[in-house]
């Protein structure tokens, strides 16, 4: 550099890569807790049957115009519903409940963009060649292309098999207005099995549950929810239980009110009933330290969750949560 002595731009040089270097270890060691954050706030996962059409997207409501994913967890094998052993994966599937933070491919992108960031401190990483200033255009675009080559490879995952975590949590539903969950609701049509008439009492049924669930998974009641689930479903709750007690915090759902439904369909199986309702309600969710009490995640402001729910129950007996899904 013309009037400037060649000692001091080398100077000048070594202190910016210094820099660079230092902002390059601070990002290494802010992702596992950036990742940490994000799985304490992943909710419970969902999963569940649908008798013999788990496999199968439930039909589009106004509540949920769009579409269901399928089981990320269930008992039931393609072709031969409700038999077969429970999945051995993560509850939330390849990525895991909390996104990139887990699962196979979460773990190869944080693999990569760390080997990435310490490549930077040795003049290596992906792009060895580049040095000085360039280094940063070097780390932003391993960055950007791990980033796309993760989401491509999510967005190919979820259209071949769409994981779908979903919320279990909180107390029951408070008064208030009444929801506007009958407009929609009617008969379940089509397939080759018989229809079920859902009457004023089985929506009564399905917001009642809806509250009921929530406060024994908020409460960790794992007794409670034996009386309100089928015993598939209450083997997830009580395995993200565990999962909660081994992080040592506790979810809690407040303020819960369903706000509207649909009947998306009913149907009969043998001496078994399903219906499949689209909800969406209002809810808080928080993430406490199970010592402290401490808030570690989630959120204390209400917001807004749609979700699809499937009920079963022996014909002439109680209904019973047996799936959860989450809307796309």
């Amino acid at each position: 550099m013309p009037g400037i002595p060649e000692e001091t731009n080398m100077n000048f040089s070594q202190r910016t890569r210094g820099i660079v270097r230092a902002i390059a270890v601070a990002m290494a060691l802010a992702l596992p807790v950036v990742m940490t954050v994000s799985e304490a706030d992943a909710r419970v996962g969902g999963g569940g049957s649908r008798g013999s059409r788990t496999f199968s997207a439930p039909p589009s409501t106004n509540t949920a115009p769009g579409t269901a994913a399928p089981m990320n967890r269930t008992f039931s094998q393609p072709g031969n519903p409700g038999m077969g052993a429970p999945a051995a994966a993560n509850s939330g599937g390849l990525f895991g409940r909390g996104g990139m933070g887990r699962g196979l491919l979460g773990g190869l992108a944080a693999g990569f963009l760390g080997a990435g960031l310490f490549g930077m401190l040795f003049g290596g990483g992906l792009f060895s060649g580049l040095g000085g200033l360039s280094s940063i255009l070097g780390l932003l675009l391993q960055i950007g292309l791990i980033v796309l080559v993760v989401r491509l490879a999510m967005v190919w995952w979820q259209r071949r098999n769409a994981p779908a975590p979903a919320y279990a949590s909180g107390p029951d539903v408070g008064p208030g207005p009444q929801p506007n969950y009958r407009s929609g609701f009617g008969f379940g049509i089509g397939g080759s099995n018989a229809p079920v008439e859902i009457a004023p009492a089985d929506y009564e049924a399905f917001e009642r549950l809806l509250g009921e669930v929530q406060t024994a998974w908020s409460n960790e009641d794992i007794a409670k929810l034996h009386t309100l689930a089928t015993p598939e479903m209450v083997s997830y709750f009580s395995k993200d239980l565990e999962e909660n007690k081994a992080r040592n915090v506790t979810n809690k759902v407040t303020n819960v009110k369903l706000l509207q439904g649909d009947l998306a369909e009913a149907w009969r199986e043998g001496d078994s009933e399903y219906a499949t309702v689209a909800m969406r309600y209002a809810l808080v969710d928080t993430m406490l330290d199970r010592a402290t009490g401490r808030l570690v995640g989630g959120s204390e402001q209400p917001q807004e969750v749609t979700e699809v729910w499937t009920f079963v129950r022996q014909r002439g007996g109680n209904w019973e949560l047996s799936a959860i899904q989450q809307t796309s």
